[in-house]
Parts: C-alpha cells; sequence; structure tokens
C-alpha cells in the first residue's frame, strides 16, 4: 500500500482477507517489531496473542495485565504498521456489559480493526452461555456500528477447555455447532474453535457453520494444506511464535555459558541495519 490506508479501509481489508480461496495465516505477534516484521514479509494482517503481550511484559495470561498497558501496547503496534491488526481481548477484561461497552470504544480507538473475544468468563472461572456470549457479541457489533467501523469479530468459543461439561466429542461437537451458529447471527464475523485437532470436527463444523473457521496450530492438527483444501479461512500461532522465539534465546544463552555460541552471532543475517529498515519501514 502506498497511502497511509484509514481504520475503515484496513477494517474491509481484514474482512477481505477471510474469504478467499487461501487461509490467512497469523502469526500472532506482541510488539511492534513483530508486527513489522511480518509487514516486511510480505504478511497482509497482523494479530496478537494475548498470552504473549502478557508474558513479554512479566505478567500471566488471563487478563493479569491492566487493560490501560494492553491499549497502551496495542496503540504503539497499530501506530507503526499499515496493516490492519486485530487484537486477542480475551473476554473484554470485564464481565459487566456496560464496561464491555466502553472497553470495545477505547479498543476501537487504540487503531485496531478486529478482535478474538472468548466465551470465558475471568471472574467465575466458567464458560458463558450462549445467551449470555450472544448479548455479548451483538454489544461489540453495536458499539462497531456507532463507531461506524466494521470491526472484525472472531469468537472464540472454549467448549473444548470444559470437559466437565461437555464430557464426549458428540456434545463437544454439538455445543460447538450450536455456539457458531449462535455466534454468527448475533454478528460475529468468524468462529475459533480453540484446541479442536480432529479432521472430520473441523470438516463438519465447516458445513454446519458457512463461515469462517479459525484454527489454531497445536501438535495434532491436520497438515495447513489440509486445512485449506477443508475450507479452513483462518489459521493462527496463539503463543507458538513467542515460544519458538525463545527457544532460540534459550538455545545461544546456554551455548554461551558454556563458551561456546560465537558461530551463531557471527552468521546471524538478521544486522542491526535490517532491524533499523523494519522499524523506518
Amino acid at each position: 500500500m502506498n497511502k497511509k490506508s484509514t481504520q475503515q479501509e484496513k477494517a474491509l481489508q481484514l474482512h477481505q482477507l477471510h474469504n478467499q480461496n487461501t487461509p490467512i495465516i497469523l502469526p500472532n505477534i506482541w510488539d511492534v517489531m513483530g508486527a513489522k516484521l511480518l509487514e516486511n514479509l510480505g504478511y497482509r494482517a497482523v494479530a496478537t496473542a494475548s498470552a504473549a503481550i502478557a508474558y513479554t511484559n512479566g505478567y500471566l495470561d488471563g487478563e493479569k495485565i491492566p487493560f490501560n498497558e494492553l491499549l497502551s501496547i496495542l496503540a504503539r503496534i497499530t501506530n507503526k504498521t499499515n496493516l490492519p491488526v486485530t487484537a486477542d481481548i480475551e473476554s473484554g477484561y470485564t464481565a459487566d456489559n456496560a464496561q464491555l461497552k466502553e472497553n470495545i470504544k477505547l479498543l476501537i480507538q487504540s487503531g485496531i480493526v478486529g478482535i478474538n473475544i472468548e466465551d470465558t468468563n475471568h471472574e467465575t472461572k466458567k464458560i458463558y452461555t450462549i445467551e449470555d456470549q450472544c448479548t455479548r457479541i451483538r454489544l461489540v457489533r453495536d458499539v462497531s456500528k456507532e463507531l461506524n467501523l466494521p470491526l472484525f469479530i472472531n469468537a472464540r468459543a472454549d467448549v473444548l477447555l470444559y470437559d466437565d461439561e461437555f464430557p464426549t466429542d458428540d456434545l463437544r461437537l454439538e455445543e460447538l455447532i450450536k455456539r457458531g451458529l449462535a455466534y454468527k447471527a448475533a454478528g460475529a464475523n468468524c468462529f475459533f474453535p480453540i484446541a479442536l485437532k480432529q479432521k472430520d470436527a473441523i470438516q463438519e463444523l465447516v458445513k454446519q457453520l458457512n463461515m469462517p473457521i479459525n484454527i489454531l496450530t497445536l501438535p495434532g492438527i491436520p497438515d495447513l494444506k489440509i486445512l485449506k483444501e477443508m475450507g479452513v479461512a483462518r489459521i493462527s500461532l496463539g503463543p507458538s511464535f513467542l515460544k519458538i522465539a525463545v527457544r532460540s534465546m534459550k538455545s545461544l544463552a546456554t551455548e554461551l555459558k558454556n563458551l561456546r555460541g560465537l558461530s551463531a552471532i557471527a552468521e546471524n543475517e538478521i544486522t542491526s541495519e535490517y532491524l533499523k529498515k523494519l522499524v523506518n519501514g
């Protein structure tokens, strides 16, 4: 893009990226550098991971990072990249609908054009009922209309995280279909059945919901090319991108501690000039 895109244009671009023949791949980032790296590599959108942002700022995941600090991080990211940015906002950092409305306004003002919103209540540690979560999704949609921004809503379903409530595969799939259809009717643009791995279940969701489906890269999921053939619209990494980065740092730090590892530094193609170009690009 040659010109600075408006927030509305970025939002529309994010919608379009979820409705094409190739899945949108999102290696979730946590800071400006990560966003600039993806932009430099030709990615067309940026997504944050709540866990990655929390961990890199010294907090546990689960809405532990102060909301104002999250807003500041998101604003820095959106200010430095011309790509659409979709943010993982967990459950909106509140269980109160009036406060959720205010939080969504502040999130939109930070410059983001999409959100992940999950159906776990972090205060009660239980999953919201379908009715309650639909009320929250409609509230988000209403706020986005009020602010004249077609916010992309990726509705995360945490069914597979609650084995006590949904103890069998059949019950879990049935509940995912119910929630997917309900969230879609409430205004969600994409459905995110976190932790879903089974090929048959993914295929059934794609068929039954007839809307973009987001799959998280976890051990045991189908190959990415197979997910594409199945019609999955979005593939995200969650905190895996951070884990891979930390693994590299840990490995080199261990080598240096044992008086080895200089070759990794000398042969590293990532130079200071490359980093400067990322920041200034």
